[in-house]
């Protein structure tokens, strides 16, 4: 039976993650369709997140929306510039932070992240890339506490992880999961 007194509070203190969640899978669903996220979708996005905040919580809201936005931008900036990461979840993120404000932004980068991770793993493993890539991966990480250059090494056996790029991940797919652990888990703080 539907208790109308906890559906009421629900809606008080997470009825203003539905509408980012919403934002968040048409994202992830065009993120996962044509491996892009176009500007268009991040831009309305963006304005309809400070538009809400500047009508439902005044100036204070606006400023509130606009340090979210540069808030999921800065978090995701450098991925980008080291080709880890596409400009459209940079966008995205930034977009949706214009709805969530600072902290928010802020736990949503972390829930994304894991998921993101977790995608990923799973992605490698599908792929049959898995034990590969943590090799490699251990091997740099070992040559960097020894403080020695990692080289390829001619027949190590290594070479192959290094002429083929593994496949990047659709991203919004991420930030959708952790849009929905957000609006599940209610205010972080």
């Amino acid at each position: 039976m539907l208790d109308f007194a906890h559906l009421a509070l629900w809606m008080k203190t997470q009825g203003d993650l539905f509408i980012p969640l919403v934002l968040a899978l048409w994202i992830a669903l065009v993120d996962l369709r044509s491996h892009r996220i176009p500007n268009y979708l991040t831009l309305a996005t963006a304005l309809t997140g400070l538009s809400f905040q500047l009508a439902f919580h005044g100036w204070g809201g606006l400023g509130d929306g606009l340090l979210g936005m540069a808030l999921g931008f800065a978090f995701l900036i450098l991925p980008y510039v080291w080709g880890g990461m596409g400009a459209g979840d940079v966008k995205a993120l930034a977009a949706l932070g214009a709805w969530l404000g600072p902290g928010r932004t802020l736990f949503l980068f972390c829930y994304m992240g894991i998921a993101g991770g977790l995608i990923a793993l799973g992605v490698l493993w599908w792929r049959g890339l898995l034990w590969q890539k943590l090799r490699r991966g251990w091997t740099m990480a070992l040559n960097l506490v020894l403080c020695r250059p990692f080289r390829e090494v001619a027949g190590s056996g290594l070479d192959p992880l290094f002429q083929e790029e593994t496949p990047g991940i659709p991203y919004g797919v991420a930030m959708a999961l952790g849009m929905a652990v957000l609006l599940g888990k209610g205010k972080p703080w």
